[in-house]
């Protein structure tokens, strides 16, 4: 009898996208496959700030868990979301191709301009704030929390000009609305637009099959970008960007450590051949640190403490 391949997934209308994504893949492989949703703290705690509540893993831990005690058999992620080091025992299977990585500023009315001197946006991320604040230094950022849709409705809800959200996300479930602009001067997060897959390290079935599903071009980006985030980051949240893109035979990586108030930003961006990029993300970041980011890193999180 063929093995009924249990996906675990959060149960947003995004998340639920995404597995079925996924789930369409391995039925296209000839393997049969079911949804299990999962609601994740991340999900139910929509009154804290990220940050506050120990951001690392926050979507992902849920489903960890499910995965460790063998209740589900993969895990499907949005990759942003899931921790530079994985839980024991658990390892990364596939990684989908990457749909459009960048944020979007969506406005309340079409008419808005958001260029006035007291333009409230919002966005739960200290990566867009910071980067928000570095552009419209004399703007107010607010914080938004909640799955898309959620976000969505709180933005007509509440006397704001706009919301920053992944392009990616909204478009997957049909949400992009007609008033919006792509901010491409904003660095994404690193590994945003993908899709991943996670499963048991001694699950040799799920991850031969789900082998077959990696989009190696993706893999090698959203490495170099989650390895500049992990030296950077140290475990703990941070505003950090970081983007790497092939180019026919050339990687294209940007990345960069802001200030909370977004006033300092250490930036690095090169390009090279591919084969002489691998572990760029990881000496870029070492740059990074070694020309004052240890120093703002290490007041970034006195910041969050207070």
């Amino acid at each position: 009898m063929s093995k009924t391949i249990r996906i675990g997934t959060r149960d947003s209308e995004l998340a639920l996208w995404q597995a079925n994504h996924v789930k369409n893949q391995l039925e296209n492989l000839g393997i049969s496959a079911t949804l299990v949703p999962v609601k994740s703290l991340g999900d139910l705690n929509l009154d804290q700030p990220l940050y506050r509540m120990g951001i690392t893993g926050i979507f992902t831990k849920t489903l960890d868990v499910a995965l460790l005690n063998k209740q589900i058999d993969l895990a499907v992620h949005s990759m942003k979301d899931v921790p530079t080091q994985l839980p024991e025992g658990i390892v990364e299977a596939a990684v989908f191709k990457r749909a459009k990585s960048d944020d979007i500023l969506v406005f309340k009315n079409k008419a808005d301009k958001l260029l006035q001197e007291k333009t409230t946006i919002a966005t739960g991320s200290l990566r867009r704030k910071a980067q928000w604040l570095h552009q419209y230094p004399a703007h107010q950022v607010v914080d938004l929390r909640g799955n898309v849709n959620t976000r969505m409705k709180k933005l007509q809800e509440n006397p704001w000009k706009g919301a920053i959200f992944a392009a990616a996300g909204l478009e997957r479930i049909s949400l992009t609305p007609e008033s919006f602009t792509v901010l491409d001067w904003m660095i994404p997060a690193p590994a945003q637009g993908a899709m991943l897959a996670v499963a048991r390290e001694e699950d040799t079935f799920v991850r031969e099959t789900l082998a077959k599903l990696m989009h190696l071009n993706t893999q090698k980006c959203v490495q170099e970008e989650r390895d500049f985030l992990r030296v950077l980051e140290g475990g703990c949240t941070a505003p950090i960007g970081a983007l790497a893109e092939i180019k026919e035979d050339n990687l294209f990586f940007e990345g960069a450590l802001f200030s909370l108030d977004g006033k300092v930003k250490l930036h690095e961006k090169v390009a090279l051949p591919l084969k002489e990029a691998v572990g760029i993300g990881e000496k870029l970041a070492k740059k990074i640190l070694a020309r004052g980011g240890k120093e703002l890193i290490q007041q970034i999180h006195q910041q969050l403490k207070d």
